[in-house]
């Protein structure tokens, strides 16, 4: 099934500074500050939702379509995707814009320093639902706010059902927001610390919030996840990491493998834990697109997993 995958394509620059932030920055000095941190250690990782979704949802035999805004830096990550097969026929370039890019500084105690620019990102409203032809499927991901509320109505006015995933983005939207993309969409997904924004911000419980779509999905790390369907709880446990290396792009993994479980006809249980166990691949490797499977390996692992098959 073809399924547009709207959100952000990004670089992430990630950069290790091997001493201690708290060892420059002075606390009686911070109207001042001025400092410059030496990072003999830097990578630059693929990142952005919509590439990061399609990535490992290509891998698990789905037929992704990438619907982003990029930069003028762009041909690097062009390359890549050609490379990997997938279809960037709905990325368009901005000129003189850079593509959405992280920089991020990490000490030896995890803390990190973060600047982020949208860049491109923030003209994906350029890119329109209705251009990309065959669509079965959809996802609206975090991504310039403008674009969000437009592919969510695009998709709506098609007719083609999407999940709605603010992730990121939540902090851009009102209540009222959030109610609009829950009217239009037919599946939402967000982490437990997310709902509770929402729950919040929309006046209404998880519950609630779910009998107004076919499914609403609420990732809960470790403890693993929950799918409110048809007035039931499913309850989906988490699949057992070989180890716990890098966080980053691991929601974006899972919910590769909830549409690809949509894509399918797949029943919510199996969904879910197909999702789960593609989290726990991500989980082990750094970067959000530097992570390996095949189909036979994700059949043996579900199973190993879960005591079941996945298909």
């Amino acid at each position: 099934m073809k399924t547009l995958i709207c959100g952000s394509v990004a670089y992430d620059t990630i950069m290790v500074f091997p001493d201690r932030f708290k060892h420059h920055i002075l606390p009686d000095q911070i109207h001042i500050l001025n400092v410059s941190f030496l990072v003999p250690d830097m990578r630059r990782e693929y990142g952005g939702c919509a590439g990061n979704i399609a990535y490992s949802l290509k891998m698990l035999g789905g037929d992704p379509v990438i619907m982003a805004t990029v930069g003028q830096d762009f041909a690097p990550y062009a390359q890549r995707l050609e490379r990997l097969g997938l279809d960037r026929s709905q990325v368009r370039e901005v000129p003189d814009t850079f593509t959405a890019q992280a920089f991020i500084t990490t000490d030896l105690d995890d803390n990190q320093i973060t600047a982020f620019h949208p860049g491109a990102m923030m003209q994906s409203h350029l890119n329109r639902v209705s251009d990309a032809k065959g669509i079965q499927l959809g996802i609206v991901a975090p991504d310039g706010r403008d674009g969000m509320l437009q592919h969510a109505r695009g998709f709506h006015d098609a007719g083609i059902p999407f999940i709605f995933d603010p992730g990121q983005g939540l902090p851009m939207f009102d209540g009222a927001d959030l109610n609009g993309f829950i009217d239009l969409a037919s599946y939402v997904t967000c982490n437990d610390y997310e709902a509770k924004l929402i729950e919040e911000r929309t006046g209404s419980s998880v519950e609630k919030l779910a009998s107004r779509v076919k499914a609403f999905i609420v990732t809960q790390g470790g403890d693993g996840s929950v799918v409110f369907t048809g007035g039931t709880r499913i309850e989906i446990p988490a699949a057992k990491a070989e180890a716990i290396v890098d966080p980053t792009g691991c929601g974006d993994s899972y919910r590769s493998g909830l549409l690809y479980g949509i894509a399918n006809g797949m029943d919510w249980a199996l969904t879910g834990r197909l999702a789960s166990l593609i989290g726990s691949i991500k989980i082990a490797k750094r970067g959000a697109q530097n992570h390996h499977f095949t189909r036979a390996e994700i059949e043996t692992r579900f199973q190993e997993a879960f005591g079941m098959r996945p298909w």
